[in-house]
């Protein structure tokens, strides 16, 4: 299978390479940047974690996928979509995205993620793209509305696979019709 490759005005989203563990590993412990997604996770962990991405992309044609800055080509996180496993969004297409802190603040997610789902809407025919995270992950929550998703309340949940006394159990997610999507460019 050929490199995917997606590039925006700064970014370039692509395939994982046998490269890209070191600095996605840096990314994946960082306690800041985990602090609202999990546990800092070792390299083992990681290196687990690119190769589901790289099955997924395999299987699908999608995935969360390395997320590259253009100007010096330093892999700064992962965008992109997966078939949902969990909750409301198991089965449908879910958008995801993490990024090294020394990028926050700079708009890269939302330029990202607009265009992870404007790739999606033109090659697949699913009628909307769906975003799940932890309540308290304010930053991935305003990510979600500056792309146009709303919060679906109705569609919260606590995640199967964390424990009750887990602070990042609770989940909110967040939706974005197709039709809308539309409505937003123009």
């Amino acid at each position: 299978m050929a490199e995917f490759r997606l590039e925006t005005a700064r970014l370039v989203m692509r395939s994982w390479r046998a490269g890209d563990l070191p600095p996605f590993h840096a990314i994946c412990s960082d306690p800041a940047v985990m602090a609202t997604l999990g546990p800092v996770m070792t390299e083992r962990e990681v290196a687990a974690l690119i190769e589901r991405m790289q099955r997924i992309e395999a299987e699908h044609g999608h995935c969360f996928w390395a997320l590259e800055r253009q100007a010096d080509q330093q892999l700064i996180g992962w965008c992109g979509v997966i078939r949902g496993t969990v909750g409301p969004v198991a089965g449908q297409p879910e958008f995801g995205w993490r990024l090294a802190r020394s990028a926050w603040g700079q708009g890269y997610i939302t330029e990202a993620a607009q265009a992870a789902i404007a790739w999606f809407f033109a090659n697949h025919a699913d009628d909307s793209a769906w975003a799940i995270t932890s309540v308290a992950n304010w930053r991935s929550r305003a990510v979600m509305e500056r792309i146009g998703m709303v919060h679906r309340p109705e569609l919260d949940f606590d995640h199967p696979r964390l424990q009750a006394d887990d602070p990042l159990r609770a989940h909110v997610t967040y939706s974005l019709p197709r039709r809308l999507r539309g409505e937003l460019l123009s």
